[in-house]
Parts: C-alpha cells; structure tokens; sequence
C-alpha cells in the first residue's frame, strides 16, 4: 500500500502506522512526505538515510502548494494535522485559527480518493472539532473509529493523551499483500522523575539552579518544538490496530 504522509514532523506516527499494519498482516511503503519545518525535514532525511523510514521524496513547503496530480497512486493518507486550534494550551479558536489546516488535508484526501485514512491530534480534539472531522469523513464515503489512547499504555513514562482517527473505504482490505507479525523489541524507556537511572539510559544533564540553558544543546527550541508535536511510535500501533479491526470487524 503507498501512503502519503502529511504534517510529517519527525517521523513517529509513521513508524507507528507501519508497525500497526504490519500486526494486522499489510505491507505499507510510504511515497511521500510533506513537512514545512527544516529541523523535523532534517529529522526526516537522516532517518532515510538510516534506514529507518521508507526512501522516499520530502515535500518541504505548505500543504495548499504540494503538487496532488504529480503523486503516484496513494492507498493511505496519514498525518497529525496542527493540534494549536484544538489544544487546551492555546485558546482554542478551532476553525477560526489561522493554523486550522483540516480543510487543506480534507481536500488532498478528496484528491488522491485513498482506500484508508489514519490521523492524530490532542485530547483537546475531542470536544472541539472532531465531529467536524468526523462527518467530512463521513460524506467522503469512509467508515471511521476514533479513540484515545495515551503513551503510558504502551509502557511510556508520560501519559501524552492523543486522538487517533482511522477511516477505511474499502473494509474488506482486497487485493492488499500482508505478511505476518513480526516480533518487536522491547521498548527500552527512561526512567520517571525522581526514579534511579537506569543502566542503559544516557548520562543524566542537570540544568543550572540559576534557571540557564544546559550549554552545549544545540538546537535546543528546535528539539523540544519537536519533541512536544512527536508521536509515540507505540502508542499509534497500538491506536491503528485497535481502531483497524473496529473498522474491518464491527
């Protein structure tokens, strides 16, 4: 299956979407990403070049200028679109915020017409916005789920509460080449606050008292930016296959 993937940012709901369709027995291969971020894009390539994300070009600009009718044929379409219209942290303008870009993706997807649809966003979402997502979807032909699900149930040290939504068109998955499960490591999570380090967790930095920045960090704004928009890889497997066989077998 070819997955676009929009509002890319570093990569985790990727990971987490090709692990949950490998549990359910697909095969998906990302052929596009699109990210206007040049950190999370730097991110990005080097993941690529590691190995660790599919090969493929990054759409490095605004969602409104990608070049639809130049993609290659698109199965799914993923991403976690801006969370700031939704999020309890902000002032929750919904669709009056300027960085509302559910329109954006909403016509891609009517676009490209993909067979499934698997999107993120804040806990915030659920009572601002998603009936909205939810109907858009709707009208599009798509049978969804939706849930919340958080980073602590996959064994992490924070709770990061997120909104999963995945949508399929074409429920019986026909003509889709699966494989089997394949085994996972264990995740190997730090500590929590105030806990003993653990044996293979990094060297501890200590921020001075006087309220400074630990020298050295580079790119520092970049990295938590980052940090505070990343997806858990584990918790949107767990997400996708939970939400893909409420789906297929409902």
């Amino acid at each position: 299956m070819q997955t676009l993937s929009l509002c890319t940012g570093v990569g985790g709901l990727d990971l987490g979407f090709a692990q949950g369709c490998s549990d359910v027995g697909l095969r998906a291969r990302t052929v596009c990403m699109v990210e206007r971020e040049a950190f999370a894009v730097a991110v990005l390539a080097k993941a690529i070049e590691e190995g660790r994300l599919d090969d493929c070009p990054i759409w490095f600009g605004d969602l409104g200028e990608l070049p639809v009718r130049e993609l290659p044929r698109i199965d799914w379409v993923i991403g976690g679109y801006p969370c700031q219209p939704f999020s309890y942290a902000g002032a929750r303008l919904g669709e009056g915020d300027s960085r509302h870009l559910w329109p954006d993706i909403l016509r891609i997807v009517r676009e490209v017409r993909p067979r499934g649809v698997f999107f993120e966003n804040v806990g915030g979402h659920l009572s601002l916005g998603l009936d909205g997502v939810l109907r858009d979807l709707g009208e599009c032909g798509f049978r969804c789920a939706f849930g919340l699900f958080t980073a602590e149930e996959v064994g992490a040290p924070h709770r990061r509460e997120r909104v999963f939504i995945l949508g399929m068109a074409d429920p019986d998955g026909e003509g889709c080449q699966g494989r089997g499960h394949e085994q996972r490591r264990p995740v190997e999570w730090p500590a929590r606050q105030g806990c003993a380090q653990r044996p293979y967790e990094p060297a501890r930095c200590v921020e001075p008292s006087v309220g400074r920045d630990v020298d050295g960090l580079s790119q520092r704004v970049d990295r938590l930016r980052a940090l505070g928009n990343a997806v858990v890889p584990e918790q949107a497997a767990k997400a996708f296959v939970e939400l893909y066989r409420t789906v297929n077998y409902s």
